[in-house]
């Protein structure tokens, strides 16, 4: 055999009794994918695929389901993918009973113990195999960068785990067993499991109803601090989709195409995605008392319309198809408080009411209304209203009216802000009234299930429930006085919203 030969015979049962020997250091456990509630989060949209590392090749298939890649002649899923001591279909890291993809001695038929195997070089445990730098816990594998447990699963199933605590690659780091295979990425926790997505949604002619079936609005009762005026800016209907994008600088900042729908704008005149306090400022508005705040909700469609606009083909593939209505008029109302005076709210705060993705998320922040003109002591949250002749479709946006008294912002864009109690009209404790913003947009649309519907994140299907709105103050000091002042007085001030010319009633079908 030579001398290099026989040495090299003599060396593979040694590593092989040191592999057997080798008892498991426990590794960092893995990060959860996701934000960690410092910041808003991102659309998937917004992330680029990762591109494999370190001799990860793009050109590897990721197989669906367990087990992920096949190398070194191990069949993915119920085979084991290392060299740990275990008594079933391996995904983990040492001695266990349960899946594993681990590293020791095993039971179940295995492809690892030798130079080609769980624990070679070309094995399930090597730089090609399950624990290696291409296999199932590798970069590509199911533990890896790409593979079924990847980046997002748990990163200490790929490049920090297999190729941790098991020499060139192999499967003694925290790999599989943590949130590769077994865990929140991987194939048996809430990864690739070979699942396909739900459908998106479907709009439903249940989902239009008669406003003579909506419930009461309930209204707390003024007290005898109640602060009852009102003030109100008259910014426009944004007539001719002069100003609309799909951003959300609130929710998504720096994101193009960040909300998924098309929003109307009125007021600043610089509201985009790279918008900033400094841009809000310096920019023009279209209200005639000189608010230069920003006010922006999601455009209604006709459906079956024809959409004209330069941004047809990304409103098409986020599923918002249809020709735009402009609202006939959109009033824009500050309120007080039925409580309370009310203070001056601090410039650059951003608010939001209504909950884009409530289908998904539940209707805790789910506020919009939708009513009919002349009938608005009646109002659905989650339904369309279907008006009489001469009535017209109405949004009815409260905004939150309470404030920390410290924060214009908040992680979740929510919590520097809050809704009086329902009952009472009491902010919570350590909170302040400021004024209270209501938009009321009215629409001209026919009265017939199915014809008319709220742009909207393609999984939430135009559900009404999902109507949102948002708003940034940048109106300067001595405006916003004047809005408390008036609200405090009980008085009417500010200039009437201006109204779009109103066609005539479409005729039922």
């Amino acid at each position: 055999m030579g001398r290099k030969k026989k040495a090299f015979a003599a060396m593979i049962p040694a590593v092989a009794l040191v592999a057997t020997a080798c008892q498991q250091t426990p590794g960092t456990a893995a990060q959860p994918y996701g934000p960690a509630s410092t910041k808003a989060a991102t659309p998937a949209a917004a992330y680029p695929e990762q591109p494999a590392q370190n001799g990860g090749g793009s050109g590897v298939p990721k197989l669906q389901g367990g087990g992920g890649q096949q190398y070194g002649g191990q069949q993915g899923g119920a085979q084991p993918a290392g060299n740990g001591q275990q008594t079933q279909a391996p995904a983990g890291n040492g001695q266990q009973t349960q899946p594993p993809a681990g590293n020791g001695q095993q039971t179940q038929p295995p492809a690892g113990g030798g130079q080609m195997g769980d624990g070679g070089q070309m094995g399930d445990g090597g730089q090609m195999g399950d624990g290696g730098q291409m296999g199932d816990g590798g970069q590509m594998g199911d533990g890896g960068q790409m593979g079924d447990g990847g980046q997002m699963g748990g990163q200490n199933g790929g490049q920090n785990g297999d190729q941790g605590n098991g020499g060139q690659g192999g499967d003694q780091g925290n790999g599989d067993q943590g949130n590769g295979d077994q865990g929140n990425g991987g194939d048996q926790g809430n990864g690739d499991q070979g699942q396909e997505q739900p459908p998106n949604p479907e709009l439903r002619a249940d989902q239009y109803v008669d406003i003579n079936k909506a419930p009461a609005v309930q209204q707390p009762r003024a007290g005898r601090q109640a602060s009852t005026g009102v003030f109100a800016s008259s910014c426009g209907v944004n007539e001719g989709q002069k100003h609309s994008n799909p951003d959300n600088v609130l929710a998504a900042p720096g994101v193009v195409n960040g909300a998924h729908h098309i929003h109307d704008y009125v007021g600043n005149l610089d509201t985009n995605a790279f918008s900033t306090d400094e841009t809000f400022a310096a920019a023009g508005t279209t209200c005639t008392n000189g608010d230069k705040s920003a006010y922006f909700w999601p455009v209604i469609r006709l459906r079956e319309g024809k959409d004209d606009s330069d941004r047809a083909q990304q409103s098409t593939a986020d599923g918002n198809t249809g020709s735009i209505v402009t609202p006939s008029s959109v009033k824009l109302q500050f309120m007080g408080s039925p409580r309370s005076k009310v203070v001056a709210a601090p410039q650059f705060i951003r608010i939001s009411t209504g909950d884009a993705k409530a289908v998904t998320n539940g209707l805790k922040n789910a506020h919009a209304s939708w009513t009919c003109s002349g009938f608005e002591k009646q109002a659905f949250t989650d339904k369309y209203p279907l008006c009489p002749e001469g009535s017209q479709v109405e949004r009815v946006l409260n905004f939150p009216g309470c404030w920390d008294g410290q924060n214009t912002d908040s992680a979740n864009h929510r919590d520097h802000v809050a809704f009086a109690d329902q009952g009472t009209g009491a902010c919570p404790q350590g909170f302040k009234a400021i004024p209270q913003l209501r938009m009321t947009l009215a629409y001209d649309v026919p009265a017939e299930p199915l014809v008319f519907a709220l742009d909207s994140f393609p999984e939430s299907g135009h559900d009404p429930v999902t109507d949102h709105g948002d708003f940034i103050n940048v109106m300067g000091e001595e405006l916003m006085q004047k809005a408390v002042d008036a609200i405090n007085a009980g008085t009417k001030s500010g200039t009437k919203a201006k109204a779009k010319p109103r066609a005539k009633a479409k005729p039922r079908r």
